[in-house]
């Protein structure tokens, strides 16, 4: 578990690239938020988690029973966890946006389309970008 990376993975590399491509700032794991999102965009009070399939427990259900016991609670604690951070951060005004690592791999333009538009229909304006 030690060569497991907590940031900076392969998804959100691949998102944060795109989104830069596009033209659009935005800062990574602020400490300041619950969760300590993968990407932050401040300004319009948008957050993205970008989450890996077995360790936040994408369609957990159909697998748990696979599980031994450690892995099971360790999963389930993600989970809660995520849940009480996503109310947090919602509760706080901020929109929190959730992709699973085999989204990125599988669409990537989608997921960053996603973003965007959010982006774009929070104040109805584009969002920042550098000139």
């Amino acid at each position: 578990m030690s060569r497991v990376r907590g940031r900076d993975t392969r998804p959100e590399r691949a998102v944060g690239e795109a989104l830069r491509r596009r033209g659009l700032r935005f800062r990574t794991h602020d400490r300041a938020l619950p969760g300590r999102p993968d990407i932050v965009f401040s300004r319009r009070r948008v957050a993205v988690f970008i989450d890996g399939d077995f360790w936040h427990g994408f369609r957990y259900p159909s697998w748990t029973f696979h599980l031994a016991p450690f892995w099971r609670r360790k999963i389930e604690g993600n989970r809660a966890r995520d849940r009480a951070n996503f109310a947090k951060l919602r509760r706080a005004g901020w929109r929190v946006i959730r992709i699973w690592q085999h989204q990125v791999k599988g669409d990537l333009d989608g997921c960053i389309d996603r973003i965007h538009s959010e982006l774009v229909g929070r104040k109805g304006r584009a969002p920042e970008t550098r000139k």
